[in-house]
């Protein structure tokens, strides 16, 4: 999936009337683009993207890496709860991450505010996004990486995701993560993060 530029993503966030932070040195814009053209097939690939835009002495940084936004296959098959698995519906969720370990092991982005998923348990190899079942609170739906082998990067969800939003190269992951660390220090350990589509996005 082909990445974008900062200036599309500012746009977008403007027109849908989210925040876009553009204060001092790391005030960390973190926006996921999830790929609309699979139209919520199952792929269990790393189809979508991960964005980070920031300011650094007034100059804008932008970083863009593949990710997923969506749950893996083993997950979409075995489902944890009872209601279906979660994907995170798209929108922008203030405050909601802060920095500490994901699942005990390593730092990691994790969720603290609620957020909206959808819930889908019929397992057809797509993923049903129904309003109606939608599903608030706080789920574990952090933001973390996929494989932890230096200079590693996985090429299938399989069980990475289970509605978390999973880098898949370790090499951008201590990047983003480097990133994330002097934005607590200088704002605070309080992470916003916005889900967008690419359908959004005019190119």
């Amino acid at each position: 999936m082909s990445c974008y530029t900062r200036e599309q993503i500012e746009e977008v966030m403007n027109a849908k009337g989210y925040k876009y932070f553009t204060g001092g040195d790391y005030d960390v814009n973190i926006i996921g683009v999830r790929n609309s053209e699979t139209k919520n097939r199952v792929t269990n690939a790393f189809d979508d993207c991960m964005t980070l835009s920031y300011k650094i002495e007034g100059e804008w940084q932008f970083h863009c890496f593949p990710c997923t936004t969506d749950p893996g296959t083993h997950w979409v098959e075995n489902v944890m709860n009872d209601k279906g698995v979660a994907i995170l519906k798209p929108g922008q969720y203030r405050g909601s991450h802060k920095l500490r370990l994901h699942r005990g092991k390593y730092l990691a982005l994790g969720q603290k505010e609620p957020v909206k998923v959808y819930r889908d348990n019929n397992r057809d190899g797509k993923y049903d996004l129904l309003e109606e079942n939608i599903d608030e609170g706080l789920f574990g739906i952090n933001i973390h990486r996929a494989t932890g082998r230096a200079g590693g990067k996985s090429t299938r969800v399989d069980k990475w995701s289970a509605g978390c939003q999973v880098i898949a190269d370790n090499d951008d992951w201590h990047e983003f993560l480097d990133i994330c660390q002097i934005a607590r220090e200088e704002w605070g350990n309080s992470f916003s993060y916005t889900l967008l589509e690419s359908s959004d996005i005019v190119g």
